[in-house]
């Protein structure tokens, strides 16, 4: 009898209508909307949506190598960048999570239970301080990481667009 390998977008089929919701609630945001801040302390809405895009590539393509070269340059859309990024309006937004998702669904589509855990060591251009910070990582920790950053930051979005009276990822519940 032949084993069945599945595919990790097996495990992972809630993100990618998490996905959805992101763009949902990106694409209409005017360039006024997405300058309002999250909080009194912390970044706008753009500003949050950027990183959430910069984190994919920073951990898909400079840690685990995935994607096009292409999608390089988003890595740097991250405001904590040491490059200050202009704000980016809502369609370039959902661009960007439209690239990068279709690079982590991509992988998720190729990879398999076997391959979560191969171990990545911390990319070359970090610094020596940071590549100790962050030392190794497996392919699931990664995975794992990606996406909680990306259900804190989403339920980060949707509080703030909830407090302006605008549809949150799960509407308006």
């Amino acid at each position: 009898m032949t084993e069945q390998v599945l595919p990790l977008t097996t495990f992972y089929s809630g993100w990618a209508a998490y996905q959805q919701n992101l763009v949902n609630i990106i694409a209409p945001l005017s360039p006024a909307q997405l300058a309002l801040p999250a909080s009194s302390h912390h970044w706008s809405l753009g500003m949050i949506a950027q990183h959430i895009v910069a984190n994919r590539v920073w951990w898909f393509q400079v840690w685990m190598g995935e994607g096009s070269p292409d999608l390089a340059p988003i890595a740097h859309w991250d405001p904590a960048d040491e490059v200050e990024q202009p704000a980016l309006d809502a369609a370039e937004l959902v661009a960007g999570l439209e690239a990068t998702w279709h690079m982590i669904a991509d992988a998720l589509a190729r990879w398999t239970p076997a391959d979560l855990g191969h171990i990545f060591p911390s990319p070359s251009r970090l610094s020596e301080e940071e590549q100790r910070i962050f030392g190794e990582r497996t392919r699931q920790w990664i995975i794992w990481h990606v996406l909680e950053h990306e259900i804190h930051h989403g339920g980060e979005l949707s509080l703030a667009l909830g407090n302006y009276e605008l549809e949150g990822i799960y509407g308006n519940a």
